[in-house]
């Protein structure tokens, strides 16, 4: 059950990245969203809390296993963030990129209260919510953006 929560918290093997590891992590959102912006948004929702739920899981037995709450090689957390990042929105390579784009900002630069939560909740819970705050804040962006390149 180990090897499986490591496998899905380094969204299968991206979190072992030489370098930018959660810019690498957060790579396997693109065919995610792809996967599900089919979905109506009560099932978007259901599959995004069950996937949060699982990398809180996965991101506690990867951090107890490195030794590191917050271990470069977690990065199922980058995932959960983009995925609220580019919720409800319909699927083009547009909104997939420049949603990533967006969130690895937010995710680097950690407005609060997602700095509150990486710096105060050292655990697996931390590990991901600030990541879903990073996701709200550039879900919000993201949109801006999109109004304004519409307009």
């Amino acid at each position: 059950m180990r090897a499986l929560a490591l496998l899905l918290a380094s969204n299968f093997g991206l979190g072992y990245a030489p370098v930018a590891s959660g810019t690498f992590g957060t790579l396997a959102g693109l065919p995610v969203f792809w996967l599900l912006h089919r979905l109506s948004p009560l099932e978007y929702l259901l599959a995004l809390a069950v996937l949060t739920g699982v990398a809180v899981w996965v991101s506690g037995v990867a951090g107890r296993h490195y030794g590191v709450v917050d271990d470069g090689r977690i990065v199922i957390d980058e995932l959960a963030g983009y995925l609220v990042t580019v919720a409800f929105l319909p699927w083009n390579w547009t909104t997939a990129w420049l949603g990533f784009a967006w969130f690895r900002l937010f995710d680097i630069v950690k407005p609060p209260p997602a700095r509150w939560l990486d710096r105060h909740c050292k655990n697996a819970f931390g590990v991901v919510f600030d990541d879903v705050a990073a996701g709200v804040y550039a879900a919000l962006a993201l949109r801006l953006t999109l109004w304004l390149l519409l307009e």
